[in-house]
Order: C-alpha cells, then sequence, then structure tokens
C-alpha cells in the first residue's frame, strides 16, 4: 500500500479552499497543478459530492474515478471508485482547519492499493517523493488562491 502523508499552510480562509477544492468548473485543472485537462471529467454533482475522473499524464497516463465528499465540515475525502491502476475504495483524506490569525491549514492523507504492475511502480515512487511533490503542488495552489483571491 502507498501510503503518503502531506500538509501545508496558506493565506485563505478554510471556506475558501473547500470551495476551490470542491470547484468542479472547466478552471479545475488550472487551480491543481498535477491535474491533466485531458483526463478531467465531471461525471455528477449533488450539493456535497461529486463523482470525477481526473488523471496525470505521468508514466503515460494515470486516472482515477473519485467520489469527493464534503458533508462534514472542514474535511473533504475522496474515494476511490474506478481505476485501472489501484483498488476501489482507497482514500484520499484532506483535513482543513483555521490558522490563529488567519488563512488555513490542509492536512492531507492518501491511501492506494495497487492493482497492477504500473500501480506499483507508481506507489513506490509515491512513497519515495510524493510527500514533497504533492506538499509543493499543495502549497503551489494554496498560493494561487491567494494570489487570485478566489
Amino acid at each position: 500500500m502507498a501510503k503518503i502523508h502531506y500538509e501545508a499552510e496558506g493565506r485563505v480562509a478554510p471556506e475558501q479552499f473547500i470551495a476551490a477544492l470542491t470547484d468542479f468548473s472547466d478552471r479545475r485543472p488550472e487551480l491543481w497543478p498535477n491535474l491533466d485537462p485531458k483526463f478531467y471529467r465531471l461525471h455528477e454533482l449533488g450539493d456535497t459530492w461529486a463523482e470525477v475522473t481526473e488523471g496525470t499524464d505521468v508514466f503515460g497516463g494515470i486516472w482515477a474515478r473519485e467520489h469527493y465528499d464534503w458533508s462534514e465540515p472542514g474535511n473533504v475525502e475522496l474515494r476511490l471508485v474506478e481505476s485501472p491502476h489501484f483498488k476501489a475504495g482507497t482514500t484520499i483524506d484532506y483535513r482543513i482547519t483555521p490558522r490563529p490569525g488567519g488563512g488555513c491549514h490542509v492536512d492531507v492523507v492518501s491511501e492506494r492499493i495497487a492493482t497492477s504492475v504500473r500501480g506499483r511502480l507508481v506507489g513506490l515512487i509515491l512513497q519515495i517523493i510524493g510527500t514533497r511533490r504533492f506538499g509543493n503542488d499543495l502549497r503551489t495552489t494554496l498560493e494561487r488562491l491567494a494570489t487570485s483571491g478566489s
């Protein structure tokens, strides 16, 4: 199992970060640097949930269909629905809390169980560099949000 933990702090309010994380408009790939627009597709959207396919072009394309749930305040959970490389049911959990003096702290735990050779390779790489890589991507997104004011 590939399990990684990363976190970052930003100058945006928790509600602003959650709004961006749950913004499934066409601008989504602009906010999240690790998403490739060619893999992005919104399937269904509810009041506190969405089902979305997202991915990256790394290793010839890694994608997953995820069920997003933000019904619990301060938490957004992604549950894997379908992927050719990872087991359904695994999760990515975002915990967003306010910082004293403003802004937010984002804590992320990602768990994936590989079901293919490519998935095992990606899982191994994530174990080695995932915390740093995704932490940097998260900081980039937080800075984009703070700069754009959205």
